[in-house]
């Protein structure tokens, strides 16, 4: 994979995901602003996880594990009421999270599977769509071998330039039907793959074009 790519994919989620966390507190501050009641519950959540965890710092095995129970319970009991406030507001009970575009990775690009975070599969998705766009398959109606024009190249051999005793266009007819030969036995396991080499500047591009409808 282009490492450059999976950079700029990366980018766009990390800021994607920024984007839906500032957004999400926006919504917040307004919605506490204008309900006390909604304020009060979010800053009792905040000192039960305060307090809990400087007992804990405090507290043997047996005692965090009762803490964090207890934790638990207190704060499903303001969640609850949380949600049941916000539902009566005519809000979704998500409406104070941030809405990411992923669900999986939450627009982190990577998911936990197993003890390792794997690349998800939004990301994998995004990587494909610009890596397609880039190949130009996209435009199947205009780019394929109907449309190949064997004219552009030079029907006169040059030893000395092309190192070849053919000219450039008997070759890339050879080089077209090869490729046609390919796809239309792409589905054979005993078809051989297709690579094309050469110097900077010797045309490998071409064949991008390449393509059959």
């Amino acid at each position: 994979m282009d490492n450059s790519l999976l950079k700029q994919v990366l980018r766009e989620y990390d800021e994607k995901r920024t984007r839906a966390v500032l957004e999400a507190e926006n919504r917040k501050k307004e919605l506490l602003k204008v309900n006390p009641k909604l304020l009060e519950i979010e800053n009792e959540l905040s000192k039960n996880s305060l307090q809990t965890a400087k007992s804990i710092l405090l507290a043997d095995s047996k005692e965090k594990a009762s803490l964090i129970a207890n934790l638990k319970k207190k704060n499903n009991s303001l969640i609850k009421e949380k949600n049941e406030f916000i539902k009566n507001l005519s809000k979704e009970n998500n409406y104070l999270n941030p809405h990411f575009d992923c669900k999986l990775c939450k627009d982190t690009g990577y998911v936990q599977k197993d003890s390792s975070l794997v690349m998800c599969s939004c990301l994998k998705q995004r990587i494909f769509d610009i890596a397609y766009n880039k190949s130009n398959m996209g435009n199947l109606e205009r780019e394929n071998f109907s449309n190949f024009d064997l004219r552009i190249f030079s029907d006169k051999p040059d030893q000395e330039k092309y190192k070849s005793e053919i000219s450039p266009r008997e070759n890339i007819q050879i080089i077209r039907e090869k490729a046609k030969n390919f796809i239309e036995n792409f589905d054979n396991p005993e078809e051989k793959n297709l690579i094309f080499t050469g110097n900077t500047g010797a045309r490998k591009n071409i064949f991008n074009k390449l393509y059959c409808k």
